[in-house]
């Protein structure tokens, strides 16, 4: 793995190609926005999704899929959740057979409910895969900030050739064999993260964060076994060690959606000023229907996707939460 296609040319995709590139990979990096290219490949920044960053110099971008796939001896996918499918179908004829890929965005796609390993095994059934996953601020990993993160594979091997490709002093990779946990770990935390974010911007107090943290795993840990991951998967970085950060800063673009949320701002408002992806927004809908599709239940998902995209008025659905009733803590 000397050659690494990074194809996706937001925020964390940038990251990860500096990490690659820190790892000492031959990094190209493919990005659909042709200013975002040009920035990269003659100013050696992106000044669009990760300002003040500078960038090596070595990394090369393009928007051309061809060109980024050619000598790949492994990609990692790092385009948002709901647009993985497209780009994996427009990769697939200039991905050479057995190339392996890195899955490394975080979500439940759309209609399909389908996790990230499911629509790559679709749309790239060529290509052995892996999942990376979890506490990753794109801006702290870039900037070469000490990091822990999990890469699962049901391939022991795989995932301790991904670990040796992307590992470095400050970027600390962890192997696990079950990739399902840790996607669903990433894929509920961004969920349960503007749910913090609306308890932070309704001023419902430290207590209750906890508190929504806590079920929130819970909820989590029940998605992932009836999925065929292990609960033990999310006690780690790709589960509580997730759900932690992004539940807890402003960073986080999901938490910080939330905030302006409980302040009483409207989503399409909120949404219209960013140009960087809320993965939440759109995995509480899917999230929330593969729970009921899997009979498991998850209220604190249930009234994200209510608040977001249902209609529901924060102080209604926080006190029919609160009006649910009391049970054994376990499970």
């Amino acid at each position: 793995m000397q050659r690494l296609a990074v194809i996706g040319g937001g925020a964390w995709g940038t990251a990860a190609a500096m990490t690659a590139r820190r790892a000492g990979r031959n990094v190209v990096l493919w990005a659909r926005d042709a200013d975002v290219v040009a920035a990269v490949n003659r100013r050696h920044e992106n000044p669009a999704y990760l300002p003040g960053v500078g960038l090596d110099p070595v990394i090369r971008a393009t928007t051309d899929l061809a060109d980024a796939a050619r000598y790949a001896e492994a990609a990692l996918l790092v385009v948002p959740a709901q647009h993985l499918r497209v780009v994996a179908r427009r990769l697939r004829p200039h991905l050479s057979p057995g190339v392996p890929v890195l899955l490394c965005a975080k979500g439940v796609e759309q209609g399909s409910l389908a996790l990230m390993t499911e629509v790559a095994a679709e749309e790239l059934p060529e290509a052995p895969q892996a999942v990376l996953s979890g506490p990753t601020f794109a801006a702290e990993v870039a900037r070469g900030l000490p990091t822990a993160v999990t890469v699962a594979a049901t391939d022991p091997d795989l995932a301790a050739r991904f670990a040796a490709a992307l590992g470095t002093p400050s970027f600390r990779p962890y192997a696990s064999d079950d990739p399902v946990g840790a996607e669903i770990g990433g894929a509920v935390k961004n969920v349960l993260a503007i749910a913090c974010g609306i308890v932070v911007g309704r001023r419902l107090g430290d207590n209750a964060r906890a508190a929504l943290i806590t079920r929130g795993l819970a909820e989590i840990v029940r998605l992932a076994v009836a999925k065929g991951g292990r609960a033990e998967t999310l006690t780690g970085l790709s589960g509580l060690g997730d759900l932690t950060l992004t539940c807890t800063a402003m960073q986080s673009r999901n938490h910080s959606l939330g905030v302006a949320l409980g302040e009483g701002r409207a989503l399409a408002d909120v949404l219209a000023g960013r140009r960087s992806v809320a993965e939440g927004v759109a995995s509480a809908a899917s999230v929330t229907a593969l729970a009921a599709w899997l009979d498991i239940e998850m209220p604190i998902a249930a009234a994200v996707d209510a608040v977001l995209h249902r209609g529901g008025a924060i102080d209604d659905t926080v006190a029919r939460l609160l009006a649910r009733p009391f049970r054994r803590e376990c499970g």
